[in-house]
């Protein structure tokens, strides 16, 4: 049986990727890492990628003067790595029409709060974590879900709860919730490979 060749997308530290990778190289998820792309040239997961094995490109929108072009080049890459799955990682940017529906059903995201509270626009990162904590609550957590045409409005595949103490601030939060993010996005991809998470 074919393994399942998945593509990462990250802008930043990519450290969900690593977890991800690590766990693929260790037989627990039974899929390929086959590539990495950023849309930001100095992006630490670039790093992770070379000391990984994985192969990684570069490729934003700033280097195309049409926006077609740019879609483009990424459908040909993927392409070309015959990529089946897509996980984003910390990627900062909106994914393109086209990619979402040529990859329908096969576009992975992780949030960092309990869906469908505290989605949609704007809300990413410690944005996130500072409308919890602002609003006194007592769980966050982790959620995956596949990527629509709304931001944080697709199919929630699995979540993770994590308890907040009256004492933890934003950024304490923070390091709770990714600390179950690296756990639950290693469980989900490998649910999906055994076929335990169906995506149609």
């Amino acid at each position: 049986m074919k393994r399942m060749n998945i593509a990462f997308f990250a802008s930043h530290g990519g450290s969900n990727f690593q977890a991800i990778v690590e766990s693929i190289k260790s037989g627990n998820i039974e899929a390929n890492a086959s590539l990495l792309i950023s849309n930001n040239s100095d992006c630490y997961a670039f790093e992770r990628a070379k000391a990984l094995g994985v192969p990684y490109r570069h490729i934003s929108s700033a280097q195309f003067d049409y926006s077609d072009d740019f879609n483009q080049e990424l459908l040909n890459v993927l392409n070309r790595f015959e990529i089946d799955l897509i996980v984003l990682a910390g990627y900062m940017r909106k994914i393109p029409q086209v990619l979402i529906k040529k990859y329908k059903n096969r576009i992975l995201n992780i949030h960092p709060a309990l869906l469908p509270k505290y989605g949609g626009k704007g809300m990413y990162g410690m944005n996130v974590h500072n409308a919890v904590y602002e609003a006194k609550e007592s769980k966050s957590g982790a959620t995956v879900h596949l990527v629509s045409e709304e931001y944080d409005e697709g199919r929630i595949l699995k979540q993770l709860e994590i308890t907040i103490e009256p004492e933890d601030n934003p950024e304490k939060i923070a390091e709770k919730v990714l600390a179950v993010e690296h756990i639950l996005y290693t469980e989900t991809i490998k649910d999906i490979v055994n076929g335990t998470i169906k995506l149609d």
